[in-house]
């Protein structure tokens, strides 16, 4: 990110060491800052398992709280959120740890950090997380990754140039039930699976339900820069809806339903069928959106709803071409035939199914709770030898998952190699989800929709001046 002069005071000094950088670093470093000795060596240096690492959290009033307490073997040394109201039970739990608003100033004063965790809402995650890996520091980045597909790609591409280690918040992929879907699929029990079915009970928060913004302009709490929270989306004024309300909801900051758990529940689908890149997405909504009547930009504020989306995905590594179908808001898929009329469809928040030409899987969120249907399938077939090592304490051990692949471990299980296009096929649901009732086809290698200029132009979202990537 670069930032703007009208947003830090720092930016002349950041934009001179990056370019000092960038002409003189040796082959092989990394992009630092050449006032930080450990940040220079960062992506490069392993620490021993026994040594702690310096670590700080950026928005951490709300999930980042609960990802922070879950490192703390390492030293808490700074936090960061732009209201520090709302992050007054954080900063009070680690009164050590310095405080900021600003994560630029953070990472300009705090010359010894090794890695960051950022929880802020979604249309923040990219900048913050890219400054940090220009840094050379390991980042913890919730999911999903990034606002836009081609923000995806971009962290995915640095953090593999900058060799820091990564790990996305989708914790499920560190959990045994995961690994036992994908077992039971790869074994080839269930036949060629042509057909999977996704849904989630969310929207949990009030949406599709606002077509424009607020017309009220309450002041802003003392405690938070708004500016800083707006970050690269379009000024507006500040309103309670937006923070610390349902940002998710709101089209300019949130990713809507597919965003939060997308990446939870699509998870088992994407790794079980060896997925990548969709070649179509459609997307259908519950409102039409104004302006697609008169075929012109969307205009609302909210994301729908409930939605439909339908990825096609191409026959890879002896697996045939597959439609996946996500459903949200309601939407269910139809009831599997072999279930009791009692019998609950997935879990409590969602599910997936995996049709195969000789039986079906069933489980929830995070693989949880997996079912063979017919039930006699589960009697008849032995279940499949562990092929996959387990993480050790599962889903709740899925960031020191990430710390012990920083101190040299095996790579953590949701890097970005992974996350990266994961959440590229989330964020092209969304996409969809935009441009409804129409088939956009997916050149993923190009990043590009080749039969929708209007839709293309939302591949690469437009920022405020001074926040671009």
């Amino acid at each position: 990110m670069e930032p703007s002069q009208a947003s830090s005071g720092n930016a002349k000094s950041l934009t001179t060491r990056r370019t000092f950088l960038e002409r003189t670093a040796a082959a092989g470093a990394l992009s630092a800052f050449a006032s930080a000795p450990r940040r220079l060596q960062g992506g490069q240096r392993r620490r021993s398992p026994n040594e702690k690492m310096n670590l700080a959290g950026v928005g951490v009033g709300g999930m980042g709280a609960s990802n922070l307490s879950r490192c703390e073997s390492e030293n808490i040394v700074a936090l960061c959120d732009v209201d520090h109201g709302h992050a007054a039970k954080t900063f009070d739990k680690y009164p050590q740890a310095r405080r900021y608003k600003d994560f630029r100033v953070m990472f300009d004063k705090e010359k010894d950090l090794d890695a960051v965790i950022v929880a802020t809402p979604d249309h923040t995650h990219a900048v913050v997380a890219l400054a940090a890996i220009r840094r050379g520091l390991h980042v913890y980045v919730q999911k999903p990754l990034t606002y836009d597909v081609r923000e995806a790609r971009v962290l995915t591409e640095a953090a593999r140039k900058h060799k820091v280690v990564t790990q996305m918040g989708n914790q499920g992929h560190s959990g045994s039930e995961i690994r036992q879907v994908c077992e039971w699929v790869w074994s080839g029990a269930l036949g060629p699976i042509r057909k999977v079915h996704a849904w989630t009970n969310r929207p949990v928060w009030p949406q599709g339900i606002e077509v424009d913004r607020p017309k009220e302009t309450p002041p802003v709490p003392k405690s938070l820069d708004w500016d800083l929270w707006i970050g690269p989306a379009p000024m507006r004024p500040y309103h309670p809806t937006y923070h610390p309300g349902t940002w998710r909801a709101w089209c300019d900051f949130g990713t809507g339903s597919l965003g939060d758990l997308g990446c939870h529940i699509l998870d088992a689908a994407f790794w079980a069928m060896k997925l990548r890149y969709p070649v179509s997405v459609e997307g259908c909504i519950s409102t039409y959106w104004h302006g697609l009547w008169k075929k012109t930009e969307p205009k609302n504020e909210n994301f729908p709803r409930s939605t439909i989306v339908r990825y096609a995905f191409p026959a890879r590594e002896g697996m045939p071409a597959v439609k996946l179908t996500w459903w949200d808001g309601g939407m269910m898929p139809p009831r599997p035939s072999q279930l009791g009329p009692n019998e609950r469809v997935g879990g409590r928040d969602g599910g997936l199914l995996f049709i195969g030409e000789k039986g079906t899987l069933m489980c929830g969120n995070y693989g949880r709770d997996l079912k063979l249907l017919p039930a006699k399938m589960a009697k008849d077939v032995p279940p499949p030898p562990e092929t996959l090592d387990r993480i050790p304490g599962g889903v709740g051990g899925h960031e020191k998952d990430w710390l012990r692949a920083c101190k040299g471990g095996k790579p953590a299980s949701s890097n970005f190699d992974y996350a990266g296009p994961l959440s590229e096929t989330v964020l092209m649901g969304n996409l969809a989800v935009r441009f409804p009732n129409r088939k956009l086809l997916w050149n993923g290698e190009k990043m590009e929709v080749t039969n929708d200029a209007a839709a293309n132009a939302f591949v690469r979202r437009q920022y405020r001046e001074g926040w671009t990537l």
